[in-house]
């Protein structure tokens, strides 16, 4: 059973709730340059910041993402800024904060807790140990900036997403975590859609939400969510996919979603029984107003097809995941024959 807490009782009083859109690509508009640490703008540009998550807030966001994706020890290593992983941490909850309580309605800030880039045992050197401390350092500074849930994202390893879930219940706080389906149709360790629910049902008092975000493109990712809630129709899923798919165009990156592409995707995501959707890498405030509307002006549909969300939303971008098992698989198996 669900432990009541900000996040679950505002899914209980809203059914659907709608989370923000991409940190990294915002804030390479607005002149974050390449190799520069996101975090370290929450000391150096704090009003920047706020207006991130303010613009988002005014978009209709439900859930605003603290700006420390890679706020652990090792992320910040490679800025010469692991000896203040508390510090940055708090700072951004702090900030996140202050702009949801100036809001006229609930507004959930969830601490962003990304992959620490390193490879655990066997595969690499670190241990299990190390990576829930490094978690626990983060998260600690994330609750005493004072967000409500620890959002672990962008996972690849069913051992870094346990180990993550384990660092928040060991600091008291409910935990929500997402893989990054973008390896024809799996994680890069070979996570399948359809298993997200069994990593860490058993940590602590298991995630309020589970589900997928970012990967290869918003058809992809949908197809992942048909697998995730085929496996598990009673959870409460998350879906957090790019805007479009991802183009390079000389040295920048583009993504091709349009504000009512984006509003389409929330709606089937909506049908394909997803509880929190929001957009990731290319989603701006123009484009989650957008899928804003459409979930409030949302009416039943029947259950998407791969075949449907390949006709309004573009071609699955990983083709080899239509030999990938589950709903998704089926439907991809079908269509080619």
């Amino acid at each position: 059973m669900t432990v009541r807490n900000p996040l679950s009782d505002l899914i209980a009083e809203k059914g659907v709730l709608l989370a923000d859109g991409a940190t990294g690509t915002t804030l390479f508009a607005i002149g974050l340059e390449a190799g520069e640490a996101p975090e370290l703008w929450n000391e150096t540009h704090p009003e920047r910041i706020d207006k991130l998550h303010q613009d988002f807030v005014t978009a209709g966001a439900d859930i605003i993402l603290t700006n420390t994706f890679g706020g652990t020890r090792h992320r910040l290593k490679l800025h010469h800024a692991q000896d203040r992983v508390f510090e940055l941490n708090k700072r951004a909850a702090e900030i996140a904060r202050a702009v949801a309580d100036r809001a006229q309605r609930k507004v959930i800030v969830a601490g962003s807790v990304g992959p620490t880039g390193e490879l655990l045992i066997p595969l690499g050197a670190l241990t299990y140990e190390d990576a829930v401390a490094a978690f626990v350092e983060q998260i600690e500074g994330l609750k005493a900036g004072g967000i409500d849930v620890a959002w672990i994202e962008t996972m690849s390893s069913p051992e870094e997403i346990r180990a993550a879930a384990e660092a928040a219940t060991k600091v008291g706080l409910p935990y929500t975590y997402t893989g990054s389906f973008d390896t024809a149709g799996k994680t890069m360790m070979g996570l399948d859609p359809k298993d997200i629910h069994r990593v860490a049902g058993d940590v602590g008092a298991g995630p309020v939400a589970v589900g997928a975000n970012c990967g290869v493109g918003a058809s992809d990712i949908l197809s992942s969510l048909l697998d995730m809630t085929a496996a598990d129709a009673g959870a409460i899923t998350i879906v957090k996919g790019n805007c479009g798919i991802p183009e390079y165009r000389g040295a920048e990156i583009h993504y091709s979603g349009t504000p009512p592409l984006m509003a389409e995707y929330a709606r089937l995501a909506r049908a394909a029984g997803a509880r929190i959707i929001g957009g990731c890498c290319g989603t701006s405030c123009e484009h989650l107003a957008a899928m804003r509307s459409a979930l409030d002006e949302y009416t039943p549909r029947p259950r998407p097809t791969i075949e449907e969300i390949v006709e309004r939303i573009g071609p699955l971008r990983n083709k080899t995941a239509s030999e990938s098992g589950g709903e998704g698989g089926r439907e991809r198996r079908r269509r080619r024959s």
